[in-house]
């Protein structure tokens, strides 16, 4: 059986293959659209299958951190032929192919292609691995020193999940479309496989909402934490404005130049009203110590 495996949607190869096998311009134009959704749609004469691998790639938005990115790989998979078109300097997709040429067989189509969908899905562990150790980084952070920069990667990685999420919900439903079509490349012998991949995506899922879960715990935790500092803030301030109250009262009535006030005359009236100030302000911070305010 043949089996065509070509690196660009645009190679002419692609147009001579689609003549000889029938292929429809439709999926012609999907495999050169450059954000097409996951998919599979089945025929009477072949099977068409968008997935879309995941490699994690330097973040150049952060130094140091890593995202998501994902590459397209189609295939177009009949009873006697197999195209994939994909992109040679994606590792992932590398590895998927390189495993069903390794581990499949080249007369059956369908195996190849639960192959190649099989290890997409198991590649896709070690990203939701990745998220765990940055969201379990930003929980340390936002207890340890709550700053902008951590409200900022959390709401980098909900996008980035949001995008993870989008392409494992479409994995799921194309793998659910492999086991019910009965159009479908994928025959009897084939469809425990493609059940046990679509387990996987489930698991995935899983996954992902209980780390959109725990980040949104982390948002909680930061907000509760800048809210407990300001109030903090304005609790000292507070406590200092009260203490000063009894000194600029008392500063205010004598810097009137009222007559006939306390001490007006004395010899030793500013002394007198220095300790009165400081008498008042004492007796201030015992009432807010009993209150416990202090």
């Amino acid at each position: 059986m043949p089996w065509y495996q070509l690196e660009d949607a645009n190679d002419p190869k692609l147009d001579e293959l689609a003549k000889q096998y029938n292929l429809h311009p439709l999926h012609l134009e999907d495999t050169r659209t450059h954000d097409e959704s996951v998919k599979v749609d089945s025929g009477a004469a072949y099977t068409f299958a968008v997935f879309k691998p995941v490699r994690l790639i330097p973040d150049p938005d952060n130094p140091g951190e890593q995202k998501p990115s994902f590459s397209p790989i189609d295939i177009f998979a009949g009873k006697d032929f197999l195209i994939t078109i994909s992109d040679p300097t994606c590792p992932t997709t590398e590895q998927a192919l390189a495993r069903a040429r390794r581990d499949g067989d080249d007369q059956h189509p369908a195996k190849l292609v639960s192959l190649i969908l099989d290890t997409i899905v198991d590649l896709y562990f070690p990203a939701i691995d990745h998220f765990d150790d940055r969201i379990d980084q930003l929980e340390d952070k936002v207890f340890d020193d709550p700053s902008p920069e951590i409200l900022q990667s959390v709401f980098a990685i909900k996008r980035e999940l949001i995008d993870l999420r989008r392409v494992l919900v479409n994995t799921r439903d194309a793998s659910l479309h492999l086991q019910r079509d009965p159009n479908t490349i994928i025959d009897a012998e084939n469809q425990p496989y493609v059940r046990d991949t679509y387990d996987h995506v489930a698991r995935l899922l899983d996954s992902v909402e209980t780390q959109r879960d725990l980040l949104n715990n982390t948002l909680d935790i930061y907000l509760s934490s800048v809210s407990n500092r300001t109030n903090e803030v304005v609790k000292v301030l507070t406590i200092l404005g009260t203490v000063a109250l009894p000194a600029i009262a008392i500063s205010g009535i004598y810097g009137m130049n009222l007559k006939g006030l306390p001490f007006e005359e004395s010899p030793h009236g500013a002394e007198w009203i220095i300790g009165i100030t400081i008498l008042v302000t004492a007796l201030l911070l015992w009432i807010l110590r009993k209150l416990d305010w202090l």
